[in-house]
This record gives C-alpha cells, sequence and structure tokens, in this order.
C-alpha cells in the first residue's frame, strides 16, 4: 500500500511540474487580434440547372475574410473587398457594364452559406448563363 501511495503522488507531482507551466502559459497570453473579428466563413458553390434543389455542385470554393483574406476561392483578397463594400449583400453585386454576354440561356446556380460578420447567411441564385454570373461583381462568383 506504501508504495502505490509512493507512486500516485511521484505521478501526482510530476504531472504539476509538467502541466502546471503550460496552463499558466496559456491562462497569461493575451487576447490574438483574430479574437478581434466577427467571423467570416463561407462556402461558395456553382452548378448548371435552375435552381439549388435540383443540381449537383459542380464547383465549390471556401472564403474567409477575417482576420485576413484565406481559402480556396481564387481572389479571397478582392472577394472580400468586395463583399466588404456591399456590406454582404449578395444582391448588391451589380453586373459589372464592360462585359458583353450572349443571350444563350444555360442556367447556372450559385449558393453561398456560412457565416458573415457573425451573422448566418444563405443565399443562392439563378444566372442566365456562366457569363452573366462572372460578371456580377468583379471576383465574388468568378470561380
Amino acid at each position: 500500500m506504501r508504495n502505490t501511495a509512493r507512486w500516485a503522488a511521484i505521478l501526482g507531482l510530476t504531472a504539476t511540474a509538467v502541466c502546471g507551466p503550460l496552463a499558466g502559459a496559456a491562462l497569461a497570453e493575451p487576447a490574438t487580434p483574430a479574437s478581434l473579428y466577427a467571423p467570416s466563413a463561407l462556402v461558395l458553390t456553382t452548378g448548371h440547372g435552375d435552381s439549388a434543389a435540383t443540381i449537383t455542385p459542380e464547383r465549390a470554393v471556401t472564403l474567409s475574410c477575417a482576420p485576413t483574406p484565406s481559402g480556396t476561392h481564387p481572389a479571397a483578397a478582392s472577394a472580400c473587398a468586395e463583399l466588404r463594400a456591399a456590406d454582404g449583400d449578395f444582391d448588391a453585386l451589380a453586373a459589372r457594364d464592360d462585359v458583353l454576354c450572349t443571350r444563350e440561356y444555360d442556367p447556372v446556380v450559385v449558393t453561398v452559406d456560412g457565416v458573415w460578420r457573425g451573422q448566418r447567411v444563405s443565399y443562392q441564385r439563378t444566372f442566365a448563363n456562366e457569363c452573366v454570373k462572372s460578371s456580377h461583381g468583379n471576383s465574388v462568383f468568378t470561380f
């Protein structure tokens, strides 16, 4: 019984000696700048069809805008800047005047799900074709 008590005391002291400084360091760290930003992380998908309910997504990208632009979106920095300017309103992304698209009807559906500045976002829109989709805004839907 004495050996059991001795081993328990040794293990307890060892755990305190090893883990104590680690726990104290974790508690003493100041808040990181990333914790000052509301989360903005989105998943954007695109596929051909008339509605999100009837398509299989053909492409999906991630877009995180806080604290810095990142994700698999090919133009994350400009897409985040564009969304900030539109205050996260995807309908406010106007069609560019410098793009000419055909009137071909080959519907493309874009969906956006995630969080924008701490608020839940769920958006879908059907565009007449790929060119029309890519012409809305400069880079958000261009993936």
